[in-house]
């Protein structure tokens, strides 16, 4: 069975990505196609790559942790008009460990988080991980009451059920190459 690692893209206090993380593998769970696993990179404890005097001690299980997966959910907040600092540092530790694998993008932000996506789309694409086109994006102003707890619109489950039919077969066809 494919393993599927939902990551979720920030670090910061008051994230509110678990909230969005849980709601897809809960989403993900009831389609039996995969073994779907929260990967949070806050457990990893990564310093800045190549930073003096880092721990980097996480670097191994968070190498490890990315390879035993077929391909993965991104759940992506828009900071700035980008992805977070603690995603882009996560991306850049690995290489191969990503290479030739899925992934899907939902992500949330005063626009849905879409330029947030488009960023992460060609950091993907450099790791030569194959993002799919159907892309759930939470508006914090309907998806979110107050801005902080995560009350998505029916619709959006329907996304991500449209965004993890396509994950399933890329991840699967992908997984013959590697």
């Amino acid at each position: 069975m494919l393993k599927i690692g939902i990551i979720l893209g920030s670090t910061r206090e008051g994230r509110l990505s678990p909230q969005v993380g849980n709601w897809v593998k809960d989403l993900a769970d009831k389609r039996g196609d995969a073994q779907y696993e929260i990967i949070d990179i806050a457990e990893f404890k990564l310093p800045l790559l190549g930073e003096a005097g880092g721990d980097a001690s996480g670097a191994t299980a968070w190498s490890a942790r990315v390879a035993d997966c077929d391909g993965f959910v991104f759940i992506v907040q828009e900071y700035n008009h980008s992805i977070t600092g603690a995603l882009k540092n996560a991306l850049d530790y690995l290489r191969v460990e990503w290479n030739n694998k899925a992934a899907g993008i939902v992500s949330y932000g005063s626009v849905g988080g879409a330029r947030a996506t488009e960023h992460l789309r060609g950091i993907l694409g450099e790791l030569l991980v194959a993002d799919v086109r159907v892309h759930p994006a939470l508006s914090l102003f309907t998806d979110f009451e107050n801005g902080t707890d995560f009350k998505p619109a029916t619709v959006q489950a329907d996304s991500v059920n449209q965004m993890l039919d396509q994950v399933i077969p890329w991840a699967t066809a992908l997984k013959t190459i590697r």
